[in-house]
């Protein structure tokens, strides 16, 4: 085995614990000795062991003269579990492969300085691209201060998110529902508008009876209007934060439930960009925007999408009675369009499922 086909491994185990960790990052380990894999293990969640320890302590006395590989570099500092660099260093690895960096402040480039300082071969760079890819979310909410952000909208062959009379319905297959739900496990929270609150009474939550954890349900509703026997106010299958603007009174309800809290921002209105700093100093990671028209409309204009998933049923409905995922971006013409770069397509049921995100 080379270098490549064990990082692949260390990167399927760190997949395997996706949609559990956040806020801290997506990793796995494998150490080898003499060609033989004597130890393995992924990070699994926030406060418990990284995946070296969990390596080490599979590969136990064993691990003395091996080879660690592991796709994020190893921490340094004392956090809820102590540096997982003194751990590899009193362990006797001879060689630490690593296959990106961690851009966290508290941890880029000390890792491996502790660790080449202990005499431990360290080499970076093995499987970079896929290590990234995977920590996508993670390294997005270090590096920009705020929530990796996923908009996802089910549409017509035409563009139409199938709305009548303001109420939207399910255009997509039952495949897709299944699908949608993986997308909210892998989410910390989950984005709606004050109107999709009032006009659907969404459950905001995934279906899987197995799940580690339930997505924040974050509402943006400007003067606190939302309709206090809605699903996410009464039923505490999930936690609800409602992000409000300043003029907004937050007492006209009386207490609310137990999993409600209520964020009130600085400004009148809820700005997008203020709205996901709050999100990101509440340590919430990653947010699927799953609003209507205005809320998609609005991320879209503000510029702070990272990835766009578009569920495309093949169904044509027209004009009349419908409107349309997206409002007025202001195009006039189709060289001042947004323009995406697709990253994905794949068939799922009888709809299309495209993963895209915005060209620079």
């Amino acid at each position: 085995m080379d270098d490549q086909q064990i990082m692949k491994q260390a990167l399927e185990l760190a997949q395997s614990a996706a949609g559990q960790t956040s806020p801290n990052p997506l990793v796995g380990s494998v150490i080898v000795k003499e060609g033989r894999i004597i130890g393995m293990g992924a990070h699994l969640k926030a406060g418990q062991p990284h995946a070296e320890i969990h390596a080490l302590n599979m590969a136990g006395s064993e691990a003395q003269g091996a080879d660690l590989y592991v796709t994020l570099e190893p921490c340094s500092h004392h956090g809820r579990t102590g540096p997982c660099a003194d751990a590899i260093i009193r362990a006797g690895i001879r060689r630490v492969v690593v296959a990106v960096l961690d851009p966290n402040p508290l941890v880029s480039g000390q890792g491996i300085q502790k660790l080449e300082a202990a005499g431990v071969i360290v080499e970076t760079g093995v499987c970079e691209q896929q290590a990234a890819e995977l920590n996508r979310m993670f390294f997005t909410y270090i590096r920009k201060n705020r929530p990796f952000v996923t908009l996802k909208h089910a549409i017509t062959l035409d563009g139409k998110i199938a709305v009548t009379g303001g109420r939207s319905e399910k255009i997509t297959g039952p495949d897709v529902q299944q699908d949608v739900h993986k997308l909210r496990l892998l989410h910390d929270a989950i984005l709606v508008g004050a109107q999709t609150v009032a006009l659907d009474n969404p459950r905001l939550t995934n279906r899987f009876a197995d799940s580690p954890k339930q997505p924040i349900r974050v509402v943006l509703d400007r003067h606190l209007r939302i309709p206090i026997e809605s699903h996410v106010i009464q039923v505490p299958d999930a936690p609800t934060w409602i992000i409000v603007g300043s003029e907004a009174d937050i007492s006209k309800y009386g207490p609310f439930p137990a999993h409600v809290k209520i964020l009130q921002l600085d400004t009148p209105d809820v700005d997008i960009a203020a709205a996901l700093e709050l999100l990101a100093a509440h340590k919430v990671l990653s947010v699927l925007v799953e609003g209507g028209q205005k809320i998609n409309t609005a991320f879209l204009k503000s510029g702070q999408v990272d990835e766009i998933a578009t569920y495309i049923a093949p169904i044509i409905l027209g004009d009349e009675g419908t409107v349309s995922v997206f409002g007025d971006l202001h195009a006039s013409s189709a060289s001042n369009g947004v323009r995406l770069e697709t990253q994905k397509v794949e068939q799922i049921g009888t709809d299309l499922k495209i993963i895209s995100t915005l060209k620079e």
